[in-house]
C-alpha cells in the first residue's frame, strides 16, 4: 500500500489584467510580487498556471519573489466554464439570470470546460503520494477557483457560480488522508495594501 501525504493547495487568480486581457496592470504587477513575498515562508513545490498571458506573468513574478520553485504551464489551470447546470439545478429566483450569463460564453468553450475542471480535479486536490507533506500553488481564474473550493465543501456541481476571487488574493485548501478537505482561508488579501485590494469585483462586492 502506498502513503499519502496531506497536500496543501494554494489558489491564486492572475493580478489585475489590462482591458484587452494581453497583460498585466501596473497595479497587477504589484499585487503578483507583494503575493510572492508573501508565499515566501511556504514551501512550495511547484507553481502551476494556465496559459494566458495574465496567468503566466502573474506566475512569473511570483516565482521571482522565491528561492527556485519551479513553474509549470498546465491546462487545467486555464480560464474556462467548469460546470454547465441545468435550470432544474439553479435556484428559481436567478436561474434565468446565471443561464443567460453562461450564454454569452462562445459553445466551443462551454463544451470544452467540464472536461479540463474534471482533470484539474484530478491534478490539484486529494492527498498525495509519499510520507512528507507537499505544498503546491495553483495561479488561475476566478472560475476554476469557484470550482475548486466548490468540491472541496461537497457543495453542489452549480455552486461554482456566485464565488468570487479578488485578484492576488490567496485561497488555501487542505487535503489529508483519512479527512474531510479542509477550506483554511479564502480570498485573503492581507498582502495587498487597500488601494490593491478588491480589483477583478464589481464595485457593489467591495466591503
Amino acid at each position: 500500500m502506498t502513503d499519502t501525504s496531506t497536500r496543501y493547495l494554494y489558489l491564486a487568480r492572475h493580478g489585475e489584467a489590462s482591458a484587452d486581457e494581453t497583460a498585466l496592470t501596473e497595479s497587477g504587477r504589484r499585487q503578483a510580487v507583494l503575493l510572492g513575498e508573501r508565499l515566501q515562508s511556504t514551501p512550495l513545490s511547484a507553481i502551476y498556471h494556465g496559459p494566458l498571458p495574465r496567468a503566466q506573468q502573474t506566475a512569473q513574478l511570483i516565482g521571482a519573489q522565491l528561492d527556485a520553485v519551479p513553474l509549470h504551464q498546465s491546462e487545467p489551470a486555464g480560464d474556462y466554464i467548469p460546470y454547465l447546470p441545468t435550470k432544474e439545478e439553479l435556484p428559481p429566483d436567478s436561474a434565468e439570470a446565471m443561464l443567460g450569463f453562461l450564454a454569452q460564453v462562445p459553445e466551443e468553450e462551454r463544451n470544452l470546460g467540464p472536461a479540463l475542471a474534471r482533470e484539474a480535479l484530478a491534478a490539484f486536490t486529494g492527498p498525495v503520494d509519499g510520507d512528507r507533506p507537499r505544498h503546491e500553488l495553483v495561479v488561475t481564474h476566478n472560475f476554476l477557483i469557484g470550482w475548486l473550493i466548490r468540491a472541496a465543501l461537497d457543495a453542489p456541481a452549480w455552486r461554482w457560480m456566485g464565488l468570487n476571487h479578488g485578484n492576488a488574493a490567496l485561497t488555501a485548501i487542505r487535503y489529508a488522508p483519512g479527512r474531510p478537505s479542509s477550506v483554511l482561508f479564502y480570498n485573503d488579501m492581507r498582502h495587498l495594501p487597500a488601494e490593491l485590494r478588491w480589483t477583478g469585483f464589481p464595485p457593489e462586492l467591495h466591503i
